[in-house]
This record gives structure tokens, sequence and C-alpha cells, in this order.
């Protein structure tokens, strides 16, 4: 995905922030990415820059904006602030709210209630709070199919005509913008669900989904189960009893092996190496210093 594909210029110099964003955020956090990892994350940025570049990317007229909705009060009477960080694009007279997400394309065009929520109360601040124009708002899903991936790293290790072809057909296939409609009559729903959900945080009221849940599909016309697309990325599974079950149903060998350090074992899906190893590979790397 070098010089053989359009709007190429900026690359080295998006390589150049690429790098030197990753070096400020593990000094900042004390953790790095494997290889695996960073690789990774590159192939989402150059499929973002060629896919939404000129649309989008070039177009953003405010990165990262801070709306803030102050002195919410729970049902327990706890004083709280939300927050919430968006994109801003103003084309013209036209404007644009975009919140960027690392979920699956399909699990937000499967399940779009999920967001509308928050995109309605980002609007509500924009609108009504700041008294500013608003025109649409999207979710920009930044998580690459696996099909796109593919073609990308395939493209990356042996750049050749048919590769080349192949990346571009994946990215013109490729729509990771999901418009969202806003509804001001919704937005007293999402925040009484704010206000509970600050309860059950300050109430330390955490209980997990039933173990069968875990094997349900994670949204309607997603064929992923929840524990795939949501239990392997939770730090907290390996201390969680639904899991711990889902496990040991998941594995039969297993079911009489009543052992905690068996779960420990998992270390993503079984059917994807490449987060298995990233993993693993990232574990390691922490004990190497940062590079400056």
């Amino acid at each position: 995905m070098s010089a053989d594909l359009p709007s190429s210029d900026l690359e080295p110099l998006l390589e150049q922030w690429f790098t030197d964003n990753l070096k400020v955020l593990s000094r900042e956090s004390g953790h790095r990415l494997s290889p695996t990892a960073q690789q990774a994350a590159w192939r989402q940025v150059l499929a973002y820059w060629h896919k939404l570049g000129p649309s989008v990317a070039a177009r953003i007229t405010e990165t990262e904006v801070r709306l803030t909705l102050p002195g919410r009060l729970t049902p327990k009477q706890r004083r709280f602030n939300l927050e919430g960080v968006v994109d801003i694009v103003q084309d013209g007279e036209r404007t644009v709210l975009y919140d960027l997400k690392t979920h699956d394309l399909d699990q937000v065009r499967a399940d779009p209630t999920r967001y509308q929520g928050q995109l309605n109360l980002y609007a509500h601040i924009w609108r009504h709070l700041q008294h500013r124009r608003l025109d649409g708002t999207a979710i920009l899903c930044t998580a690459l199919p696996r099909s796109l991936d593919t073609a990308a790293r395939r493209h990356l290790d042996h750049p050749s005509e048919a590769t080349e072809t192949a990346l571009r057909q994946a990215l013109a296939a490729w729509d990771p913008v999901v418009p969202m409609d806003f509804d001001d009559e919704a937005i007293q729903a999402t925040l009484a669900d704010f206000d509970t959900v600050v309860d059950a945080i300050e109430d330390g009221c955490f209980p997990p989904p039933a173990a069968e849940r875990l094997s349900d599909d994670v949204a309607s016309g997603v064929r992923e189960s929840f524990a795939v697309q949501v239990c392997a990325n939770c730090d907290a599974r390996f201390s969680c009893a639904s899991y711990r079950q889902y496990t040991r149903r998941a594995r039969p060998s297993r079911a009489t092996q009543d052992r905690f350090p068996d779960d420990l074992d998992d270390h993503g899906p079984e059917d994807d190496e490449e987060a298995r190893e990233a993993w693993m590979l990232a574990t390691l790397a922490e004990r190497d210093p940062i590079p400056d």
C-alpha cells in the first residue's frame, strides 16, 4: 500500500506520525504493542486514509472535540458530568459529527441502537448547549474486515499488480461510515440510562451476563458469539464466573478439570492465530525497553 495506490504522497508523513504517536502512548502507558499488532494498526491507518482521506479525513475541521454535559444527578443523588470526544467535519454550511469506533462494521450495522443513544447525547450537547448547527451524525468503524486486512497485508508483504488489484477491490467494497439519525425525543431515555449506570458503578454492581448468553450471537445478523466479540477483549474475563463456565462448556475435554489456571490459557479466539500471537508477543515485549 505504497506508491502504487492513490493518495500516497502523504504516506511517509503518516508513517512518521504513527511512529511518533506510538512512542508517546508507550511512554505514557508503560505498555507497547507487539510487532504483529503494530502492523495491524498501521494497516488500519493506511486503509482509513486511502478510503476516507479526501471525503472525511482531509475535511475534518475539529478533532477530538470534547463535549461536556455538567451537573447530572443520579436517582441516588450522585452528581456527575458526562463527557465525550468526537471529530467534526464542516463543509460549507453542512456540519457532521463523527464518532470513531474500533468495533466491527457488521456489528454496528446489525445493532445500531447500541450507538444511537451516545450519538444522540453528543448531538444534544452540540446543538442545545453549544448552540451550533448540526446536519448529521455517523459512526466511523476503524476495524478492517478480514478480507480487506488480508488483502492489505499481502500487498504490503509482497507488492505486485495482482495484490494491488485485490487491495483496490477490497477497499472499494468497504464502507466504514454508518450514518445515524439523531432524535431529540430519545435523549431523556439515554440520559436516564447513564444515570442508572453511574449508580451501578458507584455501588460496585457489575453482574456479568449469564454463561448461556456468551454462546449466543453478539447481535442479530452478526455470526459471532458474545464471547468472541466482547469477552475476548475484556481483561476481567479470567475472574468472571460466567466466562469460566463458558470455557468449560466450549472445551469439553477440560470439563472435569476444575482448575482456574486452565482458563488462563485462553489468549483470544482459537480461529484467529494472529490475535493470539499478538497477545503473547506484546506480553513478552513489555520486558524490553521502549525504543527512542
